[in-house]
């Protein structure tokens, strides 16, 4: 069984859904013989790599709120993060643009080091606070991904890898993916969103019990939280 997600570094629910995942998958039988690959989306491409703004700041612009409102957002979204077993700190998050980060995976996939630099580089953001924009920041992460950090530096200064972070998000438009984290298993069905643990279960149950041919993308779990390009999810607030 091959799982593909979608997700982005800055996006608080692809983190979320990434450990809810994992949670179902350690209670499934046949954990050993699911594929994880993940692939590249950017929910704002023209995000600078480096501003003086804060989370809280980019949150009420995006949103329309007043800054505490927007803090309110992120502390319900830290919330959902801590019942995972993840530590949020939106207090000192460093906003940047995630595309070379995304290349550094696609590098990483290569050296069979994809997952261990996936999880690095979330953590990095939404826990230890560190600018996974900056190219010797990530080379550092690399570095403990267990990749040699001066190739991953001049990886970086490069355009390698530019081609096929673009082809994962064309992909992604192909098959209508709107929001991240977005879960594809076996080509066949759709996971939408941070889906409870159990939701995550049962959807894989069920693929690994039937035998579909069908090529057309089977929602299992639509309500999920999701982020796009207009932001993310977040419960209402009220001033």
């Amino acid at each position: 069984m091959k799982i593909e997600i979608w997700s982005d570094y800055v996006c608080p629910f692809c983190y979320i859904g990434k450990r809810r995942l994992e949670e179902a998958l350690n209670q499934f039988a046949h954990r050993d013989q699911v594929e994880i690959s993940y692939k590249s989306f950017e929910l704002d491409p023209n995000a600078p790599v480096d501003t003086n703004e804060n989370i809280y700041e980019i949150l009420s612009k995006k949103y329309g709120t007043s800054l505490q409102q927007a803090k309110t957002m992120a502390e319900g979204v830290a919330g959902q993060a801590a019942a995972a077993g993840l530590d949020f700190r939106f207090d000192s998050n460093v906003p940047t643009n995630t595309f070379d980060a995304h290349r550094l995976t696609k590098y990483a996939g290569t050296k069979g080091k994809e997952a261990e630099l996936t999880e690095i580089l979330l953590h990095a953001h939404f826990t230890l606070s560190q600018h996974i924009g900056d190219r010797k920041t990530l080379s550092e992460l690399a570095a403990q991904a267990g990749l040699d950090a001066r190739e991953a530096a001049l990886l970086l200064e490069s355009e390698e890898f530019s081609e096929e972070v673009r082809k994962d998000e064309e992909e992604a438009r192909q098959i209508g993916v709107q929001g991240v984290p977005f879960f594809v298993i076996n080509r066949k069905y759709a996971v939408s969103g941070a889906q409870p643990s159990d939701v995550f279960l049962n959807s894989i149950k069920k693929v690994w019990e039937e035998e579909n041919s069908s090529s057309v993308l089977q929602p299992l779990g639509t309500d999920g939280k999701t982020c796009d390009e207009d932001g993310c999810d977040t419960p209402n607030v009220k001033g």
